[in-house]
């Protein structure tokens, strides 16, 4: 039998790492009930993946202490968000809890065009809305592993009252019903956070390895070597 030629195994691997550093980026969608753990996951996440890059919200809520515009959210007023959503400056937008939400459009299609893979972790209802706008979202439902736990981690917070975090958990009850719309399901279990980090980011890295990821051009080169 023929050795096989190193100089295929190279051109495959020239491929492949064309494809994966200068390829399209992938529009990753982390959502769930409030107190899940998304803030957590998601930087612990991108703390492993310095090319991953995150959509920062905007929202017209109240700073909790600790939270810097930028970084954590984009703050605004009511006023001016609203003539941002009138010129569709935002790819979506929602009401919750009294607040409003919105994704900015303009910097979600700069990365995912400039080749970056891109996190965000909007509320349950605009992760359905961005799927709508981009079909190849891949949407992950985040749940703690028992449901009395997001009471204490909402309590734990200390920067709502008791009346918004009853608001909160009924909301909660509501979006749990819309599981069966998002790819994927990742449980953030009690003191177990690394374990969900890592489901998280398998999901990520298995995203980028799909075939239909590749174009056609990649697939006809590493057919032809």
């Amino acid at each position: 039998m023929k050795p096989p030629d190193s100089r295929n195994n190279k051109c495959f691997a020239l491929v492949w790492r064309e494809w994966y550093v200068f390829g399209p980026g992938l529009l990753f969608v982390v959502s769930g009930p409030s107190g899940a753990g998304k803030d957590t996951l998601v930087d612990a996440l991108r703390a492993r993946m310095p090319r991953l890059r995150y959509s920062v919200s905007a929202t017209t809520r109240e700073a909790r202490p600790g939270e810097r515009e930028g970084e954590h959210y984009f703050f605004l007023a009511r006023a001016e968000f609203e003539r941002r959503r009138a010129s569709r400056g935002f790819l979506e937008w929602r009401e919750y809890n009294g607040n409003f939400y919105g994704t900015p459009r303009d910097f979600v299609e700069r990365t995912l065009t400039q080749g970056y893979d891109l996190i965000m972790k909007p509320e349950v209802n605009g992760a359905l809305s961005i799927k709508g706008t981009f079909p190849d979202a891949v949407l992950i439902f985040l749940l703690p592993d028992r449901f009395s736990h997001l009471r204490a981690r909402l309590l734990a917070r200390r920067t709502e009252t008791n009346e918004e975090i009853a608001r909160r958990l009924a909301i909660a009850h509501e979006e749990v019903k819309f599981i069966r719309s998002f790819d994927y399901i990742v449980i953030n279990e009690e003191r177990r956070s690394e374990e969900a980090v890592r489901d998280l980011h398998s999901i990520l890295q298995a995203e980028k390895f799909r075939i239909h990821r590749f174009s056609d051009d990649s697939l006809r080169k590493m057919e032809d070597s």
